[in-house]
């Protein structure tokens, strides 16, 4: 058989018939609107509408790391937010926990760059005791360190969000593993 634009063209169009087909085909597969399976329940790339509303009564936290009971099997014993209705689990020590007080709260200053799900932040660098971005430089709080253990220091993306309880910190939300760690802001 003697090659001709014609059966490169015929070859091309066959190729390009199969393989919507198989696009079509996979497409249909999964569960319409959910991406082939279910979202997850905490992290995953969900950004909570708003803060935590401040604790209704404190309790006193006698541990020496940050972990919470497991509120749900599946979610981690770090406090975390559900990406259903966007409840914040472990923010319920109250403005008199010892962990979150500061001699000098706001030294560097009250953070200008935003807050919540309008303002998603790339971490550039650095480690708990000290990271920023987008020329922002911040602290993790000593007692939150074990939260903070498996982000991703030159990539995670973070939210801030005002911590209503504890006076001098904010509240870094990081939406890839769905948890927050109290911060405080060392300026720019």
């Amino acid at each position: 058989m003697r090659k001709t634009a014609g059966n490169y063209r015929e070859a091309g169009l066959k190729k390009t018939i199969c393989l919507s087909i198989l696009l079509c085909v996979a497409a249909f597969a999964q569960e319409k609107g959910k991406g082939g399976g279910k979202p997850p329940e905490v992290g995953g790339g969900h950004i909570p509408a708003r803060g935590p509303a401040p604790a209704k009564s404190g309790r006193p936290v006698t541990t020496t790391q940050n972990h919470i009971a497991v509120d749900k099997k599946g979610h981690p014993d770090l406090p975390h937010v559900h990406a259903k209705n966007d409840q914040w689990v472990g923010h319920s020590s109250g403005p008199n926990d010892a962990h979150y007080r500061l001699d000098m709260p706001w030294a560097h200053g009250h953070f200008t760059g935003g807050f919540g799900p309008q303002h998603v932040w790339v971490l550039a660098g650095g480690n708990p005791q000290r990271f920023r971005f987008d020329n922002f430089f911040w602290s993790v709080a000593p007692f939150d360190l074990t939260i903070v253990a498996d982000w991703n220091w030159s990539g995670d993306q973070i939210v801030i969000y005002e911590d209503p309880d504890h006076v001098g910190w904010y509240l870094a939300y990081n939406p890839r593993l769905g948890t927050y760690a109290h911060v405080e802001y060392l300026g720019n």
